[in-house]
């Protein structure tokens, strides 16, 4: 069938089959590199245990039914909403404001929710039969599967229209200039040298054995990594970051995104379906490039520790508060699912 503009946008590699919904659901203990004592003791697992009430209920009110007729759309864009994940982008972008903000991340709430909102979106349509035809998300029947291809379709519009009223009605206390920028960047990061534009090219190489790390490296700066840059930019802005400190976040943000996308290769060879959440070996089966593919598994595991490494570096100029920062990039190329 005729599928929208907007469906070919995706961000499949940064799923999850389950959300960080108690510190008992998520044990990892981060290696931050930080002199202190402070930065050294740091409890990744408390802090997003802290943080995923606090956001969930914000995504949960952010999508509401006000009459009859909007009931069907809106059960659907709820339905994958509130589906689950990591929810990695929301607290990235928490943890960035935060940063800037004397460690009061409230202001950024309305932005983590726009690229919640974003990122949902893109696995709505990624998951349509005219792109990677799945059935299975985060553990759960994809969008399509539940109210069929049509709907699912205008629910990731819906999504995608509703992230940047969002971020504009509901950022309180921020210059409109600020506000402004970021809600320009989220239509940045959606465009042809954004999702769009990244997973086209990504079409394009599958079965394409003259694929290079150049192409590679190009898909998931655009199709990966710059949710993620948008996300900790986001965070900085709000919080009143220069714009020299918001390129710093920026840099470190570019290289979690790609270290994220390696992880995320690794574990579609490495994993099984029920551990992923999503169906495993789907790369392989469509013949696409991948890092284990023009790696090597031992090669995309170094280049995933490269790549933290030098996001770490961005950060230096920060210090101890930069720490959440440092205990995620660790933590996205430690996690199993």
């Amino acid at each position: 069938m005729r599928v929208s503009l907007l469906a070919l946008v995706s961000l499949t590699t940064l799923s999850s089959a389950s959300a960080f919904v108690a510190p008992s659901t998520f044990h990892f203990r981060p290696r931050v590199t930080l002199q202190s004592t402070a930065a050294t003791d740091f409890d990744l697992n408390q802090y997003i245990a802290d943080k995923l009430p606090l956001i969930e209920k914000a995504l949960d009110e952010s999508v509401v039914s006000t009459e009859k007729e909007t009931e069907k759309i809106v059960e659907a864009m709820k339905y994958s909403l509130m589906a689950g994940g990591k929810r990695i982008r929301p607290v990235l972008c928490l943890a960035a404001c935060e940063m800037f903000n004397d460690g009061d991340s409230t202001p950024a709430m309305p932005a983590a929710v726009s690229l919640e909102m974003i990122h949902t979106m893109s696995l709505i349509h990624d998951d349509l039969p005219s792109m990677d035809n799945d059935d299975l998300r985060r553990g759960k029947p994809t969008c399509h599967v539940i109210y069929g291809e049509d709907v699912a379709i205008l629910a990731g519009d819906a999504l995608l229209s509703d992230s940047f009223r969002h971020v504009a009605e509901q950022t309180k206390g921020v210059a409109a200039d600020r506000v402004l920028d970021v809600v320009v960047r989220l239509g940045r990061s959606v465009g042809a040298k954004g999702l769009a534009g990244g997973q086209v090219m990504d079409l394009e190489c599958e079965g394409k054995g003259s694929a290079t790390l150049e192409d590679l490296r190009w898909i998931h700066t655009h199709k990966t990594a710059t949710l993620l840059q948008v996300a900790v930019a986001s965070g900085a802005i709000i919080g009143g970051a220069s714009a020299e400190e918001v390129k710093a976040c920026e840099q470190f943000a570019l290289n979690i995104g790609l270290a994220f996308q390696v992880a995320d290769d690794i574990l579609d060879v490495t994993q099984s379906t029920e551990e992923l959440g999503k169906t495993a070996g789907k790369d392989e089966d469509t013949d696409k490039t991948t890092y284990p593919k023009l790696l090597g598994l031992d090669g995309a595991r170094e280049e995933a520790e490269r790549l933290v490494a030098e996001a770490k570096k961005s950060l230096e100029p920060f210090g101890d508060r930069a720490t959440a920062l440092l205990a995620l990039a660790d933590f996205i190329i430690n996690r199993k699912n």
